[in-house]
């Protein structure tokens, strides 16, 4: 039986640190189910690190419902989120309301993620309404990354603090089941994850978060065109793989591959007519 909702809001209640990573394909989302991550983003970061896109911006609904299918059918235990891409929940609460329920019935996730605090609020009431549980994500939300101007810390003024307190509490208020948390300062997630009664999950935020979440390509090492502060490489795919696509080159090239071992025998007297 998949992870819920009320699993992963009952893991904060007993202080239970939560697992987030994001998965684009089959093969990946199989493996972190395997693992025992109880939850997995099919997050519009894809658009950077599988289509080699500069943002997340240009990622549009049908490619995050088609990437979405792949990883529902490679799970069996996570709860899997499906990130909202851009310009889907931004014109109209309908719009938002229509778009969260093609991810549900058309790929099978069991949640959607929307950027935006106070701002989005009341769409995200209105979709919680409707049976669909929603994940919050605010300070840095790569969708705004345009106004914010790069990739910068939020939250570091006391203004900008307190509208990031006031953002997640209005995301509780409206039914979000947890709150994703990104490129704030440790101190003031820590504050906030104290604040609100619904998980936090933090990508650049500290420890003091419920949970974090990190790009699958970014722990593996196997995506090195932006490597972020918050990341840590438990492994170095790029290495392995680069090693392994030179090794076959060569051995293509040399004619030491295939040997028999990869290759199909048969019973040659077939072949005499043939070679006549």
């Amino acid at each position: 039986m998949r992870v819920t909702i009320n699993k992963i809001q009952e893991m904060k209640q007993k202080g239970e640190k939560i697992t987030m990573l994001t998965a684009y394909d089959y093969v990946t989302a199989k493996l972190v189910d395997e693992a025992g991550v109880p939850l997995i983003l099919v997050g519009d970061s894809l658009g950077m690190v599988v289509l080699g896109y500069q943002t997340t911006i240009p990622v549009t609904m049908d490619v995050m419902l088609h990437h979405t299918k792949a990883v529902v059918r490679g799970t069996a235990n996570a709860l899997v989120v499906g990130d909202m891409p851009f310009m889907t929940y931004h014109v109209s609460t309908e719009d938002a309301m229509r778009n969260a329920a093609r991810f549900i019935q058309e790929t099978g996730c069991q949640a959607v993620k929307l950027e935006g605090g106070v701002t989005v609020a009341e769409k995200v009431k209105r979709i919680v309404e409707c049976g669909i549980p929603v994940m919050g994500h605010i300070g840095l939300t790569p969708q705004s990354i345009n106004q914010f101007g790069g990739h910068k810390i939020q939250g570091k003024t006391p203004e900008a603090a307190k509208r990031l307190l006031e953002d997640a509490i209005a995301l509780e208020q409206a039914g979000a089941f947890s709150v994703v948390l990104e490129t704030v300062p440790a101190p003031l997630a820590t504050l906030i994850s104290k604040k609100i009664s619904v998980p936090t999950i933090g990508i650049g935020a500290g420890a003091g978060c419920d949970g974090q979440v990190q790009v699958i390509n970014d722990i593996l090492g196997s995506y090195t065109d932006f490597v972020p502060k918050h990341a840590k490489q438990y492994a170095k795919l790029v290495n392995i793989i680069s090693g392994a696509i030179s090794a076959y080159h060569e051995e293509v090239k040399s004619g030491t591959f295939p040997t028999e071992a990869q290759s199909f025998p048969m019973d040659e007297s077939i072949l005499k007519d043939l070679d006549k």
